[in-house]
C-alpha cells in the first residue's frame, strides 16, 4: 500500500488525478495549497507527493524546499506548458519529475508507478549490492548511502540512480537520452532538459566547484561521465 498526496488548489485538478490513480494499493490524500501539504506529510508516512507550483498560502517551490529538509519523498510537480522545464527544476531542491497540464492519464500512472518502484525498491534487482567509489564519492548501495570525503550527502532517488548509472561505468559516456532511457525506463515521455537539471543538482551536492566539476564531466555533443582520478 502507497501513501500518495496529491496537492493543487484547483479541486477539479485535484479530483481528475484522484480518479487516474484509482488504485487498490494507493491511499491518496488531499491538499489544496503548500502548507496543507506541508502539514499531511508530517503527520503521515507519504510515499510520493503531486505537488502544483502556483498555489495561494504557500505555493509548491516553498513547500517543497521544507519537505526536502526532512525527506528524500519523491516529488512529480504539476506545471503549466508555458513554464520553462529548466527554471522549474533549477528553483526547487530536487523535484525528481514534472508533468505538464492538461494532463495525459497514461502519462500520470506510469510516471507515479516509475517514481514508487525506484523509491521503494531502489536497487533490489541487484543481487550483488556493492560499494561504488569514483575519487572522493562514495556509493553505498547497501546502505543506500552517499558520502562525499567521508560525510554523508543528502540526495533524491532519481538523484541517486543517475548517480549509481555513471558510477557503474567510470569513464563511460552516457548521452542525455540514453541516461533519461535508463532511468526513466518504461516511460517514451520527457527531455534531455530534464537530464541536465538533475546532474546540475548532484553537481553542487558533490562539487567543491560546480563550474569545474572534478568527478560529474561533460563531454561537449555526446554526454555525461563519472571520472575518479582526482
Amino acid at each position: 500500500m502507497y501513501n500518495i498526496l496529491i496537492c493543487d488548489d484547483e479541486k477539479d485538478i485535484v479530483n481528475a488525478l484522484k480518479i487516474y490513480l484509482n488504485d487498490a494499493n494507493y491511499t491518496l490524500y488531499e491538499a489544496y495549497n503548500g502548507k496543507e501539504a506541508l502539514k499531511i506529510s508530517e503527520e503521515q508516512e507519504i510515499h510520493l507527493i503531486l505537488m502544483d507550483i502556483m498555489m495561494p498560502e504557500m505555493d509548491g517551490i516553498e513547500a517543497m524546499v521544507k519537505i526536502r529538509e526532512n525527506s528524500n519523498v519523491p516529488v512529480i510537480l504539476l506545471t503549466a506548458k508555458s513554464e520553462d522545464v529548466d527554471k522549474v527544476l533549477g528553483l526547487t531542491i530536487g523535484a525528481d519529475d514534472y508533468i505538464t497540464k492538461p494532463f495525459n492519464p497514461i502519462e500520470v500512472t506510469a510516471r507515479v508507478k516509475s517514481q514508487l518502484r525506484r523509491y521503494m525498491q531502489l536497487g533490489a534487482g541487484n543481487q550483488h549490492p556493492e560499494v561504488l567509489k569514483c575519487g572522493g564519492i562514495e556509493l553505498d548501495d547497501i546502505e543506500k548511502r552517499v558520502l562525499l570525503d567521508g560525510e554523508e550527502v543528502a540526495l533524491t532517488p532519481t538523484e541517486y540512480d543517475i548517480l549509481k548509472l555513471l558510477m557503474q561505468h567510470p569513464g563511460q559516456v552516457f548521452s542525455p537520452r540514453t541516461i533519461y532511457q535508463k532511468i526513466w525506463n518504461d516511460l517514451p515521455y520527457g527531455s534531455e532538459n530534464t537530464v541536465a537539471v538533475h546532474i546540475r543538482h548532484l553537481r553542487e551536492k558533490l562539487e567543491i566547484n560546480p563550474a569545474e566539476p572534478r568527478y560529474l564531466k561533460v563531454v561537449w555533443g555526446q554526454g555525461y561521465k563519472c571520472e575518479g582520478n582526482h
